[in-house]
Parts: C-alpha cells; structure tokens; sequence
C-alpha cells in the first residue's frame, strides 16, 4: 500500500477567489489556469497497518503540528472514501517557494491525492481525482491536468460536480511563464484567511463575480484560437481586479511590496516599447509575467537587471499527475 505521486503547481489566469463553502472548497466562480513545468512536488504515501497516527515529513523534516493536522485532515477524507482505517507515513519533497504567491500547496494536495488514491489501489478517473483534491486546497484540482485547465465552480451543495478539466494540452500551446521572485519570506495572511476576510467584508466582492464570468468567456476563446494579445490583456485585468477586492476588506489586504510595483511598472514599460508581455500576480508579492517564447529572453534578461528582483524563472505549460 504503497505509491509516489509526482504534481507540478499551476498558476491562475482568471483567479478562484471566494468559496461558497468553506468546508468542501467550493469556488463561487470558475478559475482558470496553466500547470507549470519548473515548480512541482513529489510525494510518497504508505499505509500502515502498525501505526496508530499519520506521520508527514516534508523536505526530509518532521512538519510541525499544524501541517500535521492539516495532512492528517485531508487523509481521514481519502480513508471515508476509500472505507480503510489505515493511517500512513507521508514523504513530500516540495520544490516551490512555500507561502510566497507560488501555490505550493496546489502541487502538494494533487500529489498527496494521487499518492494516497494510488496506494489503496483505487481506480478513478482524472475528474474524480481532481474533485478529491480539491478538498485539500481549492487549486490542487487544476494540477491533476497539464496545460491550460478549468475548475468549473459547481452547483451541488456536495461539490460532486466541481472538478477541473483540460481545455488544452501543455504540449498545444507553448508560451513563456516567468515567475519573478521579490519576496522570499512566508506571507502574514495565508491565501485561505485572506480569501475569507475579502468575500465577508470587502463591498468590491460583488463587482468581482458580476464580472468574472465575462473574463472566463473571453480567455476560453483567447486559448482555443491561442490569440495571446486577447489572453494577457484579460489575465492582467482579472489579477487586478482581484487585489482590488482586498484592499476594500476590513481590515485592508494588501499583498504587493515595493519590488511588485516594480515589476508592474517595467512590463508596461515594455510593452509601451513594443514587447508583448503580460503580468498576473496571486495572493501574495510575486509576480507572474506571460510572454512568448521569442520574447523571453530579452524579457528575462531585463527583469534580473531591477534591484528588487531576487530570481526570475522561466517556466512553460507542464504536465499534468504523474507516477513514479
């Protein structure tokens, strides 16, 4: 009862921000995103039959006792799908810069699903797995899939019918993801609580779903007809807009640092020279810039040159779960 599941990360084009169910991980919108090629975990499940509690090492370390639990969660919902009582020792060797606006727990839950599903010799389809995942952290349901994917939001109150599913495959559409790195340390306010505080108290929350399904409409069309022009220009608003919604939470939410700005200001600057770039940017200071291939060079180039920029990593659609 024994399995290794490896995930990559994905990031968010048209953002999940809001969930109608807290429990479960229902979004109160669709999301879209690409898997990425570069930022992945590998984890290894294996169920015990002589251990009496689930045990999580991650990076070749004992977690601490919140991950422990947050793990340990997540499982007792894989052991009531499943029907076994096992518990199970836990491996994971995460290569995403945790809590700093890279998702790391989208490849993480997605492997720790796979692994665990995988382990107990269960049979299911890519939508069901995705659905499993989802219930560990909202966006590991997209890293089931490679390439360009869609969490449809659902309407059953059990979330039965949310799950991911692939719009188009890594290898149909290739274009540049530079992840560019300005703040290494862990956020102040997860994803999760920021998420909460801004659907309960921010007055922008309602303009953000008036709006977003229009920004799905338009990035479906931008990726099935690859009009990258059409796609950056969306993605860029959507990332925005979203922010927007945290600065009217109670208390405001503010994720950028100076070297964000930074980073924003240089690809307006770009393009205004006539390179086609594009940024988006997820709950935290980091930021995300879409580019095409012939362009990332360049782009990659004039990034490291800024003083607030810490890394940049260039990076391309990826592959979807894969076993080891």
């Amino acid at each position: 009862m024994k399995a290794t599941a490896k995930a990559n990360t994905n990031i968010a084009l048209i953002k999940y921000w809001g969930k109608r169910d807290e429990k479960l991980f229902l979004p109160t919108n669709n999301s879209i995103s690409i898997t990425l090629d570069r930022f992945y975990t590998v984890t290894t499940v294996e169920f015990k039959k002589n251990i009496t509690n689930d045990i999580f090492y991650l990076n070749n370390k004992k977690a601490d006792k919140k991950e422990q639990i947050k793990i340990s969660s997540f499982l007792d919902k894989i052991r009531d799908f499943s029907g076994t009582n096992f518990y199970a020792v836990v491996n994971s060797e995460n290569k995403v810069p945790t809590a700093a606006g890279f998702a790391s727990s989208a490849s993480g839950f997605a492997a720790l699903a796979a692994a665990s599903i995988k382990a107990l010799g269960l049979e299911l389809d890519k939508s069901e797995l995705s659905a499993i995942a989802r219930q560990g952290s909202g966006s590991a349901c997209r890293s089931i899939y490679g390439g360009y994917v869609e969490w449809e939001k659902g309407e059953r109150i059990d979330g039965k019918d949310s799950f991911a599913k692939r719009l188009l495959p890594e290898t149909d559409w290739n274009i540049s993801i530079l992840s560019v790195l300005v703040n290494s340390n862990n956020k102040n306010i997860s994803s999760r609580e920021g998420m909460k505080r801004t659907v309960e108290t921010s007055p922008f929350y309602s303009a953000w779903l008036d709006t977003v399904e229009k920004d799905l409409e338009i990035t479906r069309k931008a990726i099935k007809y690859k009009d990258f022009e059409s796609l950056g220009e969306v993605v860029e608003k959507n990332a925005l807009k979203m922010h927007a919604t945290m600065l009217g939470s109670e208390p405001p939410i503010l994720y950028w640092q100076s070297g964000t700005m930074d980073v924003i200001h240089h690809i307006k600057s770009l393009r205004l020279s006539g390179i086609s770039a594009y940024f988006t940017i997820d709950a935290g200071a980091n930021v995300k810039v879409l580019c095409n291939p012939s362009d990332e060079k360049k782009i990659y180039e004039s990034l490291l040159k800024l003083e607030s920029v810490q890394n940049v990593i260039a990076c391309h659609p990826g592959k979807g779960i894969t076993y080891l």
